[in-house]
């Protein structure tokens, strides 16, 4: 250990906690930018004339490859110079380019900065792991982790409800939200830059010595790494899938309701009951898994259990309030698995890649989830739309969703059982 280098645990909490605290509001823009495609769904669909497969397209794999594959780079820049930097640099681009989209007059432009967004997003979220487990210990990890990922119900909501707010004026369309949600993250991105110091790796002499390649080969060899990898990609498949059709679904099945009025009620779900989902799935964990190391993983198949039901019948509900509550639970019992997996891929890996550990777990998560979930239910959509109509052809794609998340079930159930093993072999767990 550096003899200049301080411990979590000498840290103090406040300014520990004021990172992190920055670090979650830069992960809610990142989720604002990212899911604004699919809440303002049917206004740009109507603007531009787009069928449903084009917006899947848009939602999903235009963002997603170059997304994920820059990760890669970015995570070795960020395991070797300024992780602030990076992030901030980071979030001024994807910023940039969602304020941009508010300007595109073609399909093609708004294309060109759906792959913009992605490029900037790519340097967000690894650097981000990685000064997070610089200030945390493992045992504070998964709190930490979730308390980060709040950022994901709370960047949705934020979109939701500046969404409603810009729209309930009248005059104001899809294009003038855009505007309106890039240019804050450009500010933030100064605050960032200017209060957040690097701190310090907290590793050891010997794996600051050791070769990145042998880490990432020791940590590619790990199961239980990949279980959490894949349990969480294949549930994220369907819920990327789930966020990106929700209001086209809606706004299909309950066509009477004013929506500025849905767009208020998901923005209060998403900052409230998804939000606690999240919380208190760290939260558990790290007090479960004191004494059950394999409840990292254990905790995300128990609450999918319970989510997935309800989802699959709410999508064939006629009355609005069920529907709402099916896919409210849904998103409540899905918080669960964030703060667990993140965790775990930071302490299951080598201390010298960590942000390296975060991309390549974005990598699998974000090509198949995020790239192919959205994608998959708008084309499936679009093909079945002409035998069925608009709104079935929409149900009947989001039926198909049932695969991926019993899959993921079974998987985080069989690495429930291996964690204990991994995290013994890594000598840090509890």
């Amino acid at each position: 250990m550096n003899p200049n280098s301080v411990t979590p645990a000498e840290k103090p909490d406040r300014y520990r906690y004021y990172v992190l605290l920055m670090l979650t509001l830069v992960y809610a823009f990142n989720f604002i930018d990212r899911q604004i495609i699919g809440i303002l769904s049917p206004f740009i669909k109507q603007d531009l004339g787009l069928d449903d497969a084009q917006l899947g397209y848009l939602k999903g794999i235009y963002f997603a490859v170059l997304y994920t594959v820059m990760g890669i780079p970015v995570a070795w820049l960020a395991d070797r110079y300024s992780r602030v930097n990076i992030v901030a640099v980071s979030l001024s681009l994807w910023s940039g380019f969602t304020a941009l989209s508010g300007l595109a007059g073609s399909y093609l432009q708004l294309t060109l900065c759906r792959i913009g967004v992605g490029i900037g997003e790519a340097g967000g979220t690894p650097p981000a792991h990685s000064i997070i487990a610089d200030l945390f210990t493992p045992k504070e990890r998964a709190t930490a982790m979730a308390l980060y990922a709040l950022g994901i119900p709370f960047g949705i909501m934020l979109a939701y409800l500046a969404s409603a707010f810009v729209l309930s004026g009248g005059q104001a369309n899809w294009r003038s939200v855009m505007i309106a949600l890039g240019l804050p993250g450009i500010v933030l991105a100064i605050v960032l830059k200017l209060t957040v110091k690097e701190p310090v790796r907290q590793q050891t002499e010997q794996e600051r010595q050791r070769p990145m390649l042998d880490s990432i080969i020791e940590l590619l060899k790990t199961p239980s790494w990949w279980g959490m990898v894949l349990g969480i990609t294949l549930s994220s498949f369907a819920n990327y899938a789930v966020i990106g059709w929700q209001m086209d679904y809606f706004v299909r099945r309950f066509s009477e309701v004013d929506i500025v009025w849905l767009l208020v009620v998901f923005g209060v779900i998403n900052g409230t009951l998804y939000a606690i989902g999240v919380w208190a799935g760290g939260a558990i964990a790290d007090k479960w898994g004191r004494s059950n190391p394999g409840a990292y993983a254990r905790l995300p198949a128990i609450a999918l259990c319970v989510g997935v039901p309800a989802f699959l019948l709410a999508i064939h509900s006629e009355s609005l309030w069920p529907a709402i509550a099916g896919f409210t639970l849904l998103q409540v019992t899905s918080g669960t698995y964030f703060g667990p997996c993140f965790a775990m891929a930071q302490t299951l890996s080598p201390a010298n890649c960590r942000a390296m550990s975060t991309a390549l777990f974005f990598f699998v998560l974000n090509l198949i989830a995020l790239g192919g979930g959205p994608t998959f239910v708008g084309v499936l959509s679009e093909h079945y739309t002409a035998s069925l109509g608009e709104l079935e052809g929409l149900v009947a794609a989001l039926d198909w969703l049932a695969i991926p998340f019993v899959l993921s079930i079974l998987v985080f159930g069989w690495t429930s059982l291996r964690l204990p093993q991994d995290l013994a072999k890594r000598q840090i767990h509890g």
